[in-house]
């Protein structure tokens, strides 16, 4: 084993980043809203589960199905466009025929262990070693967990106008990142 602080930290600020949980909890509370309740421990052990398999297994399976990180990456774009379109526009595009999975569909895949993540992830094995980028995702479930935790804390003091300018505003910001990660990827599959 060869941890390495300093890796632990660059992994842990960048998965964090790409992760963007603070930027998600419009998102969040705007799911509790439909479904009722969220369950915090089964989403970040499903995203967490699903993080740490794809570092160890996640190029062999896209390899193996024919798709490439790019193409990936660019599915992922959609995704994280369609949720932007539901916060900015107020639409209802995701329809899941049994709430009680929000846990796991959109919440921890695709939003906290989407495309942006994986191929993150993909880039991250490319240069540290792998104990350090697991201690870097386990830091960031934790940090995650209290956020799907303390969600209705953090509505009652933002209130609902406050949550509705702030999920406008995250809205183009994650329309942005689906931008940003179309745009990267999408010169990887013309070139």
């Amino acid at each position: 084993m060869n941890l390495d602080p300093k890796e632990i930290l660059t992994a842990t600020l960048v998965l964090f980043a790409v992760i963007d949980i603070v930027g998600s909890i419009p998102i969040i509370i705007d799911l509790r809203q439909k479904v009722g309740h969220i369950q915090s421990e089964k989403a970040s052990i499903v995203a967490v589960i699903i993080m740490i398999s794809f570092l160890f297994i996640g190029k062999e399976i896209l390899n193996l199905i024919g798709i490439d990180v790019n193409s990936f990456a660019v599915a992922g774009a959609f995704v994280l466009l369609f949720l932007a379109f539901e916060m900015i526009l107020g639409i209802q595009l995701f329809r899941d025929d049994s709430p009680e999975t929000a846990s796991v569909v959109p919440l921890a895949f695709p939003l906290i262990a989407g495309a942006g993540t994986m191929t993150t992830i993909l880039s991250l094995k490319a240069e540290y070693q792998t104990v350090n980028i697991i201690i870097a995702i386990i830091i960031n479930m934790i940090f995650v967990y209290a956020v799907l935790k303390s969600s209705k804390k953090i509505e009652k003091f933002f209130g609902k106008g406050g949550i509705a300018v702030i999920r406008k505003v995250f809205g183009v910001i994650l329309l942005a990142i689906a931008v940003k990660l179309f745009a990267t990827n999408i010169q990887g599959l013309l070139h």
